[in-house]
């Protein structure tokens, strides 16, 4: 083969991994034209989220109710997720009526939830969503679609802080959720 032909064949593959690489963000990447997913950034008013508990009744999430919340998105079979519910309800018992109030959203099947939570129930209220690429945790920021996934609305209904990851333990998560 001539060199020529070698560097237009380069030249094609680069190309072609580049348009690779920018349709592979395109696809599925929130977005804030019409009719698409618009995410919230830190200090944006939380969007509307409405959503079902496990006997189907719905629950308005937010907009804020005057209270601090934190949203802990999370899955039955996500392991760092399952490790800091014991965490997530030591610090909702510990808040006071007008404290911080804790919200987990799982993002799973309703009978897997239901089998987990009937082994390791938690005091704070559960809503059941289905993940998608338009689910709440990505219209607040959880684009990378990473759970756990946390965030804390201050209140007066806006986005405070996110976190994609696991609390280490009671004291971080304490810090994290009074913005210490």
């Amino acid at each position: 083969m001539s060199r020529r032909a070698t560097l237009a064949i380069v030249a094609l593959a680069i190309a072609a991994g580049g348009l690779g690489l920018w349709a592979g963000g395109q696809i599925g990447a929130p977005r804030n034209d019409t009719g698409a997913t618009a995410v919230a950034r830190i200090g944006d008013p939380a969007p509307a989220i409405r959503l079902p508990d496990l006997e189907g009744r719905l629950h308005q999430i937010t907009p804020a109710t005057g209270q601090p919340q934190l949203l802990n998105y999370w899955a039955s079979w996500c392991a760092p997720c399952l490790g800091e519910l014991p965490l997530l309800d030591a610090f909702a018992a510990s808040q006071a009526a007008n404290g911080t109030q804790v919200t987990g959203i799982a993002l799973d099947d309703p009978a897997d939830v239901r089998r987990f939570l009937a082994r390791l129930p938690v005091r704070y209220r559960t809503v059941i969503e289905r993940e998608s690429a338009q689910d709440s945790s990505v219209r607040l920021g959880n684009t990378r679609q990473l759970l756990p996934f946390s965030v804390l609305i201050d209140a007066e209904g806006r986005v405070a802080r996110l976190r994609a990851g696991a609390f280490r333990d009671a004291e971080d998560l304490r810090r994290w959720a009074t913005m210490d």
